[in-house]
């Protein structure tokens, strides 16, 4: 088993670098629009509409906002955790700040990243939006030409498919499902580019992201067999 105190547990919060598509550079809408010409026939909806939901998925459309983590360390009989985010309106400044943290500390081989779908979204999104903002990307995310056990990557919902790549499982529904407290208790992901455009209420969503931190340690732990942290052993800083 991995020592959980190496294990850097992580959530991203993303939005559309625009909330109006009429606000979009004209040829960004024109590259937009190609992108996703197969989901507009596939749905018949228009590039405007898929904007609306796929502008804040797609690192080449989107901007990171929030970028929450969390670690593990044994204090006498039990593990304690330790949370906190890296948020701001400057992508640049806050992506510096946390590739910073991994070459400082998660520059080794003996040291994993662990984001519930981090394959498919945390991990190349943070690696992609460094390249284009012009930051190093990080060692530990910089895995091209590795083989699949030099990657020091853990996904939960890998851990939860054994094996089956047909579906996606949410992070709420794993928690629901095992009987951990779930961090949707206030905004869900659909909320975030509203909450930020609309309400400007960053620190709500860095909340809810440093939840869905916590969340994601807790589902590992419960996959790996091993017991919960307990509320009380849990510092939000």
């Amino acid at each position: 088993m991995k020592d959980l105190s190496r294990i850097l547990f992580l959530d991203i919060e993303t939005v559309p670098q625009t909330y109006r598509w009429d606000n979009l550079e004209p040829h960004a809408a024109k590259l937009f629009t190609d992108k996703t010409r197969f989901e507009q026939q596939r749905d018949a909806k228009s590039a405007e509409q898929l904007w609306d939901e796929k502008g804040g998925i797609l690192a080449e459309f989107g901007k990171i906002i929030c970028i929450g983590v969390g670690s593990l360390h044994k204090e006498g009989d039990g593990w304690h955790m330790r949370v906190t985010s890296y948020h701001g309106d400057h992508e640049y400044d806050l992506l510096t700040r946390f590739a910073d943290l991994l070459n400082r500390h998660y520059a080794t081989d003996d040291h994993w990243l662990c984001a519930h779908n981090g394959k498919e979204f945390d991990f190349p999104w943070i690696a992609r939006r460094c390249v284009i903002n012009r930051i190093t990307v990080p060692r530990i995310l910089d895995i091209g030409g590795l083989k699949p056990w030099e990657v020091g990557h853990v996904h939960p919902m890998n851990l939860w498919s054994f094996g089956d790549r047909k579906a996606y499982t949410s992070l709420a529904l794993l928690t629901h499902v095992l009987g951990i407290p779930t961090p949707k208790d206030d905004i869900t992901g659909a909320d975030v580019a509203r909450v930020y455009y609309e309400d400007k209420d960053l620190e709500r969503i860095a909340t809810y992201c440093r939840k869905d931190v916590i969340a994601t340690a807790q589902l590992y732990l419960r996959l790996t067999g091993r017991e919960l942290v307990a509320e009380e052993r849990i510092a939000v800083v």
